[in-house]
């Protein structure tokens, strides 16, 4: 690994929340790619990792998954098929399948992706098997996950197999301004509800916070589009126009970000969130030198201001990354 892509990842690591950890648990153990490993004949050493994204969810079904998501990763697999075998949901059968690995799983699992095109779950295991097995292409199945339902977590997820190289997760757009106290205050599983509710019958800034709270959990899609809606309705509010240009970015298009963003440094040349974000772009990128002179920029713009201090932060944590690689 090259010291720019090590300093990329453990930026991207140290400053923002990744979705979840399976992609360097996929990743480390070869170093190589997806489909260079899923050519080569011999199935790879232990089993494919099982990653059901829940959510807040609370109920009886979502526990037993929960825990039998557990028990696989212990290797106790009389347990966690237990757990599974009691629902009948996608996400139950995904699990009962890898619990089996490899007897039939990889079979069941290419049954249940006919069955269930429109799953995002099942293709992203889908891939994760082909890639344990070495049968298959598990690009393909990632990429199937995303245009199956692209406003999920298994999209992300999918997103961050077909790019190791740069951050896992999305580029999330920080406001410059905070959540309210009472939002803050309640549960986490309630807070999103919160949010939604505040945006039905608010301003720029109630459709912001829904925004990213929208992103933080794994609803990419979704998120852009409240972005969306806050800046036709503010055109000449910074945070709205940044945050619209945040939700556009794609691993396979960044230009769509940038060509968006870009501009906007002109049309707000007192406003640190623009520098800020394209640093967090670029750092999206792998362009790290061109995001600290972003960074740099932000924290001169506005001196003391919330999202100045953030890009000080930023790079605080690209110098420690690159004392690492030496």
């Amino acid at each position: 690994m090259s010291a720019r892509r090590r300093i990329v990842l453990l930026v991207g690591l140290a400053a923002a929340a990744a979705v979840a950890g399976v992609a360097a648990s996929v990743l480390s153990s070869d170093g190589g790619s997806a489909t260079t490993a899923a050519t080569e004949a011999k199935p790879r050493p232990g089993r494919p990792p099982l990653s059901l994204a829940l959510g807040f969810r609370a109920d009886e079904e979502a526990r037993d998954l929960a825990r039998g998501a557990v028990l696989y990763r212990k290797g106790e697999l009389h347990g966690a098929t237990a757990f599974f075998a009691r629902h009948d949901s996608l996400e139950a059968k995904v699990g009962s399948a890898f619990a089996a690995w490899p007897q039939g799983t990889l079979d069941r699992v290419e049954q249940l992706a006919k069955l269930y095109p429109e799953s995002a779950a099942v293709h992203f295991h889908l891939g994760l098997a082909r890639l344990w097995a070495r049968s298959g292409d598990p690009e393909s199945a990632w990429r199937a996950a995303i245009d199956a339902e692209p406003d999920t977590p298994y999209a992300v997820l999918a997103g961050n197999l077909l790019h190791p190289q740069v951050p896992r997760g999305l580029p999330a757009f920080i406001p410059s301004f905070a959540a309210p106290a009472e939002v803050v205050q309640l549960a986490p599983e309630r807070q999103l509800e919160a949010l939604r509710v505040r945006a039905a019958r608010g301003g720029t800034r109630e459709l912001l916070l829904y925004g990213v709270g929208l992103q933080r959990v794994g609803r990419p899609v979704s998120a852009a589009q409240a972005f969306q809606r806050a800046a036709r309705g503010a055109p000449a509010n910074a945070d709205a126009q940044v945050a619209a240009a945040v939700g556009l970015f794609d691993k396979d298009a960044p230009e769509r970000a940038f060509g968006r963003l870009g501009p906007l440094a002109r049309r707000f040349p007192h406003e640190p969130t623009v520098r800020f974000h394209l640093g967090v772009l670029l750092l999206w990128t792998g362009r790290v030198d061109a995001a600290s002179r972003q960074f740099r920029l932000a924290t001169r713009t506005q001196p003391g201001s919330p999202l100045a201090r953030e890009a000080a932060r930023y790079l605080e944590t690209i110098r420690k990354a690159r004392s690492k690689t030496g």
